[in-house]
């Protein structure tokens, strides 16, 4: 079903990022990501002289001033994901922008923002959000790590794990206590940067998918940061924030699964339509193409609800329960579509060399972070019974 979302800025803009993933997105560079559990910094550079990282940085601070229109990021993820070997960066680019920049260009002191912001754009500062603990994941209300004010600034004690991007980040977006108990004003964000004494970097953690983007435990001992790195200059307003930036990760979340399912699909045609068994292509069976209908519908409907939502988000309409609705539909539809691709691949769907296994694993991941498609769920159910 052909499209309406994008007009001519969004296409224009796709023939760059085209042009860019021919430079610089190999299937060599990939294998090298996953070789050292990262995207190289040169690559990120090149894709912020691009324009691809940066789109949601203000335009006075030198990206592209997108932060409400996620278009420009939903063509990246089509673009990058469609390749077959660019999910790590796709994923890198999108813990920067995504999750990392929003929260300074919403809710950052006018200083903050002049001074992240610029480096932001150009990825010599690139971010990261750390929100999870070993002992609290969806409930950010059990959260323990503290930032106990002292003179000029905070002592952060407490650690993060499951972090993506938590080893290459030079900045950290960090869930922190400031208060007493567990209400949404005990809480706060504060900024972390490496390198500050007491910060230690964690191990890198070895996942079943994305093996060239890294996920790491960061812990925090005595780490003194300034009052001036608080976000927003003002304490117990970080569960707030994290609620009003949700919208935005969740619909991301949906827009990248649609974008994987899709390339699943292209995948699973090009492969059924070159093998052959019995003496004809796999895709002149009737299974195989009943298959291909349902699974061609199901990424139809998946982008005219994700449209739906960035046109929402775009005008400041997308709540946090329609978000989740988005979220755990989509990944749940992900997944049967990489589950049913897997499958028509036969054999080779198993083999990590044909991308729809790398996806199929890669997309695990999608129904659990940025909240449980269970959690999902409860918000959704919450929404419409009124019920706590």
């Amino acid at each position: 079903m052909q499209r309406d979302i994008y007009d001519e800025d969004h296409e224009a803009f796709r023939e760059v990022v085209k042009e860019f993933v021919k430079r610089y997105v190999t299937q060599e560079k990939a294998q090298q990501w996953d070789a050292d559990g990262e995207v190289d910094r040169a690559t990120m550079k090149a894709a912020a002289e691009h324009g691809i990282v940066g789109l949601s940085v203000p335009e006075e601070f030198g990206g592209a001033g997108m932060l409400m229109d996620y278009r420009f990021r939903s063509v990246v993820n089509e673009e990058l994901i469609g390749c077959g070997h660019g999910s790590a960066l796709a994923g890198a680019v999108g813990i920067h922008d995504d999750l990392a920049v929003p929260y300074i260009a919403h809710f950052g002191t006018d200083a903050q923002k002049a001074k992240w912001l610029p480096k932001m754009a150009t990825a010599e500062v690139l971010g990261a959000l750390a929100m999870t603990e070993p002992g609290a994941g969806s409930d950010l209300r059990a959260a323990r790590t503290t930032a106990k004010k002292v003179d000029g600034g905070y002592l952060v004690n407490g650690a993060k794990t499951f972090i993506s991007s938590g080893k290459t980040a030079d900045i950290i977006v960090t869930f922190v206590k400031t208060g007493e108990g567990n209400r949404p004003d005990a809480f706060s964000l504060i900024i972390l940067e490496d390198g500050m004494p007491g910060f230690e970097h964690g191990k890198k953690l070895h996942k079943m998918g994305f093996p060239g983007h890294d996920t790491a435990e960061l812990s925090f001992s005595d780490v003194f940061v300034p009052d001036e790195n608080l976000i927003g200059g003002v304490e117990g307003r970080g569960f707030v924030h994290l609620m009003m930036n949700l919208p935005l990760e969740r619909l991301s979340i949906g827009a990248v699964a649609a974008a994987v399912a899709q390339a699943g699909v292209k995948w699973t045609i090009d492969y059924t339509t070159s093998r052959e068994a019995f003496g004809k292509p796999v895709i002149d069976f009737q299974n195989t193409r009943f298959r291909l209908a349902e699974m061609a519908t199901t990424v139809d409907v998946m982008w005219a609800y994700v449209d739906r939502a960035m046109n929402l988000y775009r005008q400041g309409k997308l709540s946090a329960d329609e978000a989740a609705k988005v979220k755990f539909w989509c990944t749940e539809r992900e997944w049967e579509i990489l589950d049913q691709g897997v499958q028509l691949h036969g054999g080779y769907g198993y083999i990590l060399e044909y991308p729809i296994a790398r996806a199929f694993l890669d997309a695990r991941v999608h129904r659990i972070y940025g909240g449980t498609n269970e959690v999902m769920r409860e918000i959704v159910a919450r929404s419409i019974t009124g019920r706590k």
